[in-house]
């Protein structure tokens, strides 16, 4: 029996665009990912963003099945452009809509962890530079004011950010996120300008609560060279730009001198930035699916650096031929859950984690009984849970883990081909069926253990 400390926080984690839909309601304007679904072949089979899983109407119904599992936190995020279209005035129908989500969690005994930006920017500020302009973090920071005004009081954690790499390589060096550019001094840019928007929101947070916990989200995987000689740079630069880029300024208050000059950011950092960037945050979000081993040259079955890696589009990234695959092609690595956690306890200073993401899709069908029997998903969570309290045994002051996602749900450039929920939504009748995952899951909620 793999015992988990006292009082580990079990969840499950959505985010707005991918589940609430409704996204035309309560005056709800676009957002930078409304406008890249539209765009001919950015998403798999022209998806958009509605109904998604349909959680603004079914919140109550969503609320239940999470008491029915067990959850004692539900990680969700919030809409920019539904509590301030357009980055504009404050909207009190917007507003109303998580004062409703927040009430009925409360009343379930549920936490609600609140993550204040999960990649949808309004698209009218966007078109004013999106996060390549200095001016949005200071936007950002309107928005959490008007946020924390309304919820500070109920929220049992805040989130500033989740996975400033993805919005802002994968968006604006990329081009295969929202908003779809491929520039990659934009991107270094909009990396630089999410953090800074990360400090002046804590600034926001601590201004409103002084008890409630507060930090920021990263998605971090381990990097290994191929050959510890001849790829190391390759390995360094990859880790820097996954990692030390979002790692240094949060937990140590600078960025690394050698991604400085890699990067250019001298370009976009201005005196003091990198102090509001790192002033103190309560925990850190650890965001894990896989690891990278990496080339500098071309080996068998290696492929080459997309153009989301600025600074290392001369690398290849090096297959692991015995690693199982999920639905998306990801490896499946639970060792490398492990060596994330470490990599934070070893290399910085102590501070609490969450594992505020981690799962796999997979190709669920439901049966002519109406299960929904995922052994290969209940595998992977028992491998990362595994790995999970293998760093906890380590020394990881680890104290809670979400499960992504709670629903399945619109998966960002892969629309709705990819499954990644314990729970199973039919998107035309909007049925929902628990998963075996999700009883598997219960099971260890209630045990706060592993057999």
């Amino acid at each position: 029996m793999l015992e988990f400390p006292p009082g580990f926080v079990w969840g499950a984690a959505t985010a707005a665009f991918q589940v609430e839909g409704a996204t035309s309601l309560d005056g709800r304007t676009d957002s930078v990912w409304d406008v890249f679904a539209r765009r001919p072949g950015a998403v798999v089979g022209g998806d958009t963003g509605d109904p998604a899983a349909d959680h603004y109407r079914r919140y109550g119904e969503d609320v239940e099945l999470m008491r029915h599992l067990g959850l004692g936190a539900y990680r969700f995020s919030l809409a920019w452009p539904r509590i301030r279209p357009s980055g504009g005035r404050p909207n009190p129908a917007g507003l109303a809509f998580y004062d409703r989500l927040v009430d009925r969690l409360l009343e379930a005994g549920i936490q609600p962890w609140a993550t204040l930006y999960h990649w949808d920017l309004p698209q009218a500020l966007e078109d004013d530079g999106g996060w390549v302009a200095r001016d949005t973090a200071f936007r950002f920071a309107e928005y959490t004011e008007t946020v924390l005004e309304r919820l500070g009081d109920r929220v049992a954690s805040w989130s500033t950010l989740n996975e400033p790499w993805c919005a802002a390589m994968l968006g604006y060096a990329g081009g295969v996120h929202a908003p779809g550019r491929t520039d990659h001094a934009a991107a270094v840019a909009a990396a630089h300008h999410l953090l800074l928007g990360h400090g002046l929101a804590m600034e926001v947070i601590r201004k409103y609560t002084v008890d409630t916990p507060a930090g920021v989200t990263l998605n971090l995987y381990p990097v290994t060279a191929h050959d510890p000689v001849a790829d190391a740079d390759a390995a360094r630069r990859v880790d820097g730009l996954q990692n030390r880029l979002f790692l240094d300024p949060v937990l140590r208050g600078r960025y690394p001198k050698d991604l400085v000059a890699d990067l250019a950011l001298d370009d976009v950092v201005r005196d003091g930035d990198e102090a509001v960037i790192g002033a103190p945050i309560d925990w850190l979000g650890v965001n894990y699916y896989r690891d990278y081993r990496v080339s500098a040259t071309p080996v068998a079955g290696s492929e080459p650096a997309g153009p989301e890696w600025v600074g290392a589009r001369d690398v290849h990234f090096v297959p692991d031929p015995a690693a199982a695959r999920t639905d998306s092609g990801w490896e499946v690595q639970p060792a490398g859950l492990t060596d994330a956690l470490l990599r934070v306890r070893r290399d910085y200073r102590p501070i609490p984690l969450y594992i505020t993401e981690n799962g796999a899709a997979y190709p669920d069908v439901v049966g002519v009984d109406g299960a929904v029997v995922d052994s290969d998903r209940v595998a992977f969570l028992e491998a990362h849970l595994r790995a999970a309290h293998e760093a906890i045994r380590a020394g990881a002051d680890l104290r809670g883990y979400f499960y992504w996602s709670l629903l399945d749900n619109f998966e960002w450039a892969e629309g709705y081909a990819k499954r990644f929920g314990l729970i199973h939504v039919d998107y035309p009748t909007q049925r929902r069926t628990p998963k075996r995952s999700a009883h598997w899951y219960a099971g260890v909620i209630s045990s706060n253990s592993l057999a």
